[in-house]
């Protein structure tokens, strides 16, 4: 049976790998083969009866979508892959901050990273897994892949529910405003108010118009809403992965089709705003390279003064576990 390498595939047969296949990675999984992106996935998981299982029942789901080979593997079997989605480590549990998982996930991804860069030299690497910025940052340090080829997740889905909490409260599709979340996917991490907008007009100017009243303090809970989401979730069901599988299947399809989009991912930032050596999530244009280029916002003084703390917080985590 072939191994799926890129010598052995035809041209234009796009193969992505999904390292992790709990909850997290069997919906990266999930989210990719429904959208159509790739041609054959390959699971792989220390736990090698859950990976198949995973890939069972995803192939029970082909006849209601695109033909794609699914099947569970070993490193050996990323061969050739596009696209490596790390999604393995342990799981945050309730209570527990991002960054407490930091010095287990650390470990498990320099383990990682370099099997998969011994079989897939030319791939894109989506690190999913949390602390998602310190593990970013672990494997650029852990292997030889370009910057650009190593993206983090970051605040992608952070960003997603921040339009969408804006967009309930101003009654708009969410797909109509456009607003950043920065920094940290974490406690620390910075709304870019300054530079919201609201179907082309400024949050500030659209407010009058809206004819609501927006206070601040309307204001902090929704960005309250938004950093405490996913504690909310973990309590309620135990984790989540819907949104952050969609995110990821979303930010795979930008680079496999060269769109050129802008995401808020996480990746190495040296001299914005005078922060270095840390992994961090700015705006970033997608392609068929990974990242083309971040994209240096105008933040107000506040707003540059949290992303330095943001920055600041994570050094200090890279710190604490050798890095």
């Amino acid at each position: 049976m072939s191994d799926g390498s890129a010598a052995e595939r035809p041209r234009g047969v796009v193969k992505v790998a999904v390292v992790g296949t709990g909850l997290v990675g069997a919906t990266c999984a999930y989210s990719i083969l429904a959208r159509g992106l790739a041609a054959e996935i390959v699971l792989i998981d220390a736990n090698r009866d859950r990976a198949e299982g995973e890939a069972m029942d995803l192939n029970h789901a082909l006849p209601f979508g695109r033909p794609a080979r699914i099947w569970a593997g070993n490193y050996s079997d990323a061969a050739g892959a596009d696209i490596v989605i790390v999604a393995a480590g342990a799981a945050q549990k309730p209570g527990q901050s991002r960054l407490e998982l930091a010095r287990t996930n650390v470990e498990i991804t320099r383990a990682i990273v370099p099997q998969i860069e011994a079989v897939a030299p030319d791939a894109i690497l989506i690190l999913v897994s949390n602390p998602v910025d310190v593990l970013t940052y672990a494997a650029q340090k852990a292997s030889r892949y370009p910057w650009q080829r190593v993206i983090g997740s970051g605040t992608l889905l952070d960003t997603a529910r921040f339009r969408f909490e804006l967009g309930r409260h101003c009654g708009m599709d969410p797909r109509n405003v456009h607003a950043y979340i920065i920094g940290e996917h974490g406690d620390s991490e910075v709304p870019v108010w300054s530079l919201a907008n609201v179907a082309g007009m400024r949050l500030r100017d659209y407010c009058p118009v809206c004819g609501k009243g927006c206070s601040g303090r309307a204001l902090d809970q929704l960005f309250e809403n938004v950093k405490t989401a996913a504690y909310r979730i973990i309590k309620l069901k135990g984790a989540t992965y819907y949104a952050i599988g969609a995110g990821v299947a979303r930010l795979t399809e930008a680079i496999l089709r060269d769109e050129h989009t802008v995401m808020t991912v996480s990746t190495r930032i040296d001299g914005y705003c005078g922060i270095g050596d840390v992994c961090l999530s700015l705006p970033a244009i997608i392609c068929r390279d990974g990242i083309r280029e971040t994209i240096p916002l105008t933040l107000s003084p506040d707003e540059e003064a949290a992303l330095r703390h943001s920055a600041d917080t994570l050094q200090g985590v890279l710190r604490s576990v050798g890095l």
